[in-house]
């Protein structure tokens, strides 16, 4: 079966600017996505859980992207001006898709 090269692309963000990072990647041309609940992690602060959050921003979303690659750098700039004052974490990786015109 024909494979094509792709990016995939995973934004772990703070619930709360989950509708501001969806729409910078709408207005990029990215209009494929999931969105997936972050049940916990740790990190530079420490270890942390959704349920031990006391706060409005209700923990932590991971926002998946797949992409050609040619369109990857449009991608990074538009959720970077969501991600860069806010914790986050992007993160990159190759992948293959089978059905290429979807992306």
């Amino acid at each position: 079966m024909q494979t094509h090269k792709a990016k995939r692309v995973e934004i772990t963000i703070e619930k709360i600017m989950q509708t501001r990072l969806t729409a910078a990647l709408t207005g990029a041309g990215v209009h494929g996505y999931t969105i997936l609940p972050v049940y916990g992690g740790s990190g530079r602060s420490g270890e942390w859980t959704r349920s031990g959050q006391v706060s409005r921003a209700e923990g932590m979303v991971q926002v998946i992207c797949i992409v050609r690659e040619e369109r990857l750098d449009t991608l990074l700039t538009a959720a970077f001006k969501v991600v860069e004052k806010h914790i986050g974490v992007v993160n990159i990786t190759d992948c293959e898709v089978l059905r290429a015109e979807r992306f």
